[in-house]
């Protein structure tokens, strides 16, 4: 314990807690859990800690010159293209951005959210984790601080959002694979209780209905969206009893692990199986075979994330807008475009 006055830091070794959660408490937010407000506001008797709420207000107040960003999972390549986007527009209007991965994690969010507000943040650009709710928002909306949502959109969140056309590009990948005889498609990865995930099996389904193909709930295999998902699901779907011949995968990474799970059977991908992914990742044009993917452009989506929440900081209010970005089909070796084995397999 550091002597003469308390601090935050000494509120929170005695707690256990983060010095996050102590200044969460401190604020009277609703998203610490009733027991641990309990204990620190315990400990916080017993230390005799005074709260100087005018000096935290004016340090709420005060501008800065930073941007927070804050994504669900760093380890997925798109998000530090996503990152290098907003990195760019940023530092061109003299900020500099903080970045932090919560791996899905909403406590990790709350705290790290909660950090960044501590040091003034301008702004906020965040790919939510699973279970956030709008209700996680409404202190920063109240405060006034920008922010804006990309990727996964929060319904009623009173923020902005920058998203990709999902059904759109899902459609398209699933017309181009009946486009090259396959008629056993499946949707691999991706975590089933996502808006993401939502939008893109929407998209799934409009294009086996455009192609006059049925619907089999046995060809749907979520996994987390990661490439150790992609081989998990890979695996899974060898076993149903009509295998599939072709596979829409929730994002690259995934379709990358579906690549290495095909190998490890002794299947080619782009040969014996057709694999397309989703984001067109820096490493979707260098892989072997090159992947065949949704393009959504994620530098640009970072650009244009920023350039939406510059746009409201200067202007001085956060007035919410939606915008959905297009997307293309990028086809490359991984679908086997000029394979024609698949007819004779139908």
């Amino acid at each position: 314990m550091s002597k003469g006055r308390v601090t935050v830091v000494d509120i929170a070794h005695a707690a256990g807690v983060s010095k996050s959660t102590v200044s969460l408490v401190l604020q009277g937010s609703s998203l610490v859990n009733e027991a641990t407000r309990a204990k620190v506001n315990a400990v916080i008797r017993d230390l005799g800690y005074v709260y100087n709420r005018a000096a935290a207000n004016l340090r709420q107040t005060a501008s800065s010159k930073i941007i927070g960003i804050v994504v669900n999972d760093l380890t997925n390549s798109f998000f530090a293209e996503l990152a290098v986007g907003v990195d760019m527009v940023v530092q061109s209007a003299g900020y500099v951005q903080f970045l932090s991965n919560t791996g899905e994690s909403i406590d990790r969010q709350r705290e790290v959210i909660a950090s960044m507000r501590e040091h003034g943040i301008s702004g906020l650009i965040i790919s939510p984790a699973r279970g956030t709710e709008a209700a996680d928002f409404k202190p920063l909306v109240a405060s006034g601080i920008p922010v804006v949502l990309t990727v996964r959109n929060i319904s009623g969140a009173k923020v902005s959002s920058l998203l990709s056309d999902n059904r759109m590009g899902a459609a398209q990948a699933v017309a181009h694979l009946a486009g090259l005889g396959h008629r056993r498609i499946a949707f691999l990865g991706g975590f089933p209780d996502t808006a993401v995930f939502e939008d893109r099996l929407k998209g799934f389904r409009d294009g086996l209905a455009a192609a006059g193909l049925p619907f089999a709930d046995e060809l749907i295999v979520g996994s987390a969206p990661s490439r150790a998902g992609g081989v998990e699901a890979i695996e899974r779907a060898m076993l149903i009893a009509e295998r599939p011949t072709a596979a829409l995968c929730f994002n690259d990474a995934v379709a990358f692990g579906v690549c290495d799970g095909l190998r490890a059977r002794r299947m080619e991908p782009g040969a014996d199986f057709a694999v397309i992914g989703f984001d067109d990742v820096i490493e979707a044009k260098t892989a072997v075979p090159a992947l065949t993917t949704v393009n959504v452009d994620p530098q640009g989506m970072g650009r244009r994330a920023a350039q939406l929440l510059m746009k409201q900081i200067n202007a001085g209010k956060a007035e919410p807008e939606a915008i959905v970005g297009a997307v293309r089909l990028v086809v490359r070796q991984s679908c086997g475009a000029r394979n024609q084995k698949w007819r004779s397999a139908v």
